[in-house]
């Protein structure tokens, strides 16, 4: 948990995509998130968690849906929703918290 800490405590927005690995994120969606950090690119950051591998950190955060989307800014969530979001959306939610 104090790596997650360290991570969320940045100045630059980071969206947390918890999905399930029975489940792969849907290529499609791999797709979204890939543009959505090259749209970001040094601004942000796009990080993939497999919720199998860190149940302390998915029965903290509440997460019951797969996927579910958070974005973390200076260790406090500013936004949260599950299920796939298209590229656009995520990167203007991104863009928000740039600055």
């Amino acid at each position: 948990m104090s790596k997650f800490g360290e991570l969320v405590d940045g100045n630059a927005p980071l969206l947390l995509v918890f999905f399930e690995e029975l489940e792969e994120l849907k290529e499609e969606f791999n797709h979204t998130l890939r543009d959505v950090a090259a749209a970001i690119g040094d601004q942000g950051k796009v990080i993939k968690i497999n919720i199998a591998k860190n149940p302390k950190l998915v029965n903290a955060l509440r997460v019951k849906a797969f996927p579910t989307l958070m974005i973390y800014k200076l260790g406090e969530m500013v936004w949260r929703q599950s299920g796939e979001q298209d590229a656009n959306t995520l990167i203007a939610l991104m863009n928000e918290y740039v600055h």
